[in-house]
């Protein structure tokens, strides 16, 4: 069953809560594994890019996003799923990428960001604009988050009108601690409090209204709040239903929005679905997936050194652990303690930064040769058993790796249909 994102605050009011699961990620396998779970159940895919992923001058993935949402539209085709049932969103769309910049600066960029994503047909625009630039405190007060994020939603309000595209659906707000997960162990995080939602939520509709954009609060549908979930590079807070019971109150009143719930990774079926149940709509997930794809390659790379004499031990983990070592840009500041706990996080880490370097040429060419190795080959069924649990299909016949790893991040994802679906 498909649920559109206007549909969620009213289903959630008549006690009908459904979910839309946002996969945030820019890994082709990763989003083909979307694409082809929406299409065999007909449900909704939302598909997010990052603001630091892609933008107007790349990003880390090197993409702007005319070229991700052509990537999308290829993939989507590729599975079979229609165009209608996709959605694409822009995540935390603000000055982030440039905070080290002067605030006029960044935010002149981050202007430029939001009219791509809206002239490159993504329906759902997070707007953040809650990050300090330089000189500034790291986190901004309301009233100044409120009038940049109103200054970026003008400029998306006008890019859709101008090119006759269906105006933005706008979702304001952030969480804490930043996207991607925590850098340390955490035992315990306190959900939003209740007064600073309904502060949020108050000061951003009066700033829209004052810089006359009453239509787009109409659709702002969503507020990103934390429900007290979160994961650090080695554990899992699990969500509190208990706790978080004050926040959700807040709906009662605020009855044209949901929340947005980030860094619902690695919760697992039931927290999903109470979080749903509460009116956590939207959940967000990135690093569990490609958590999900690194594991399954190192499955198949233990699997081709077992199998085929010529390939050698490991030759794909050895080659992720030269390029992070060599660049050491997307974990360094991230992962602490001894060396060896370094290299254990480099590659195991809950938060998995190993997701920064899929793109890169060496890493490119290891994957494709461990799966040129593979590809069409007989894997015996105790070696499935021994690297690949849960296999069992993969064996005896002839091997396809991409459908590998399509179907274990599938796995992970039937636990946001199946929460959604509540």
């Amino acid at each position: 069953m498909r649920v559109s994102l206007t549909e969620l605050a009213s289903l959630y009011q008549s006690g009908r809560p459904k979910g839309i699961t946002s996969v945030c990620t820019a890994h082709p396998l990763v989003l083909r594994a979307a694409l082809r779970h929406g299409r065999d159940t007909g449900t909704t895919v939302l598909i997010e890019a990052t603001c630091n992923q892609v933008n107007h001058q790349g990003g880390y993935t090197g993409m702007q996003p005319a070229n991700y949402a052509h990537m999308a539209a290829k993939l989507a085709d590729l599975e079979g799923c229609p165009k209608d049932a996709i959605i694409l969103g822009g995540d935390h769309l603000g000055p982030n990428p440039w905070r080290n910049l002067p605030a006029e600066e960044a935010l002149s960029q981050a202007e430029i960001m939001v009219a791509a994503y809206v002239s490159a047909g993504f329906l759902k625009i997070h707007l953040d604009a809650s990050m300090g630039c330089l000189g500034e405190p790291d986190a901004m007060d309301d009233a100044t988050t409120a009038k940049r994020a109103a200054r970026l939603a003008q400029v998306a309000e006008d890019t859709a009108k101008k090119q006759g595209l269906p105006p933005p659906l706008y979702i304001i707000g952030t969480e804490v601690p930043p996207p991607g997960g925590a850098d340390h162990t955490l035992t315990t995080i306190a959900p939003t409090s209740p007064k600073a939602a309904k502060k949020t939520l108050a000061v951003h509709e009066k700033t829209f209204a004052y810089m006359g954009l009453t239509q787009a609060w109409d659709r702002v549908i969503g507020l990103v709040v934390q429900p007290g979930v979160e994961f650090g590079n080695q554990n899992v807070i699990s969500y509190d239903p208990t706790q978080a019971k004050a926040l959700t109150d807040v709906l009662n009143t605020q009855t044209q929005f949901v929340f947005e719930a980030h860094s619902t990774d690695y919760q697992g079926a039931a927290p999903l679905a109470q979080l749903v149940q509460d009116g956590f709509s939207i959940l967000k997930v990135g690093p569990e997936l490609t958590f999900a794809l690194r594991k399954t390659l190192y499955a198949l790379d233990l699997i081709a050194s077992d199998l085929a004499p010529d390939y050698g031990h490991r030759p794909l983990y050895k080659a992720m652990e030269a390029l992070m070592t060599e660049q050491p840009t997307h974990w360094n500041g991230h992962y602490g303690g001894s060396k060896a706990e370094q290299r254990t996080l480099r590659h195991y880490s809950l938060s998995d930064r190993i997701r920064y370097y899929w793109a890169s040429a060496p890493a490119q060419a290891a994957v494709t040769r461990l799966f040129n190795t593979l590809s069409g080959r007989i894997i015996p069924l105790p070696l499935i058993w021994q690297h690949l649990p849960g296999g069992d299909g993969f064996a005896d016949r002839p091997l396809n790796p991409d459908d590998v790893i399509i179907w274990r991040v599938t796995e992970c994802l039937k636990s946001y249909h199946t929460a959604c679906a509540v």
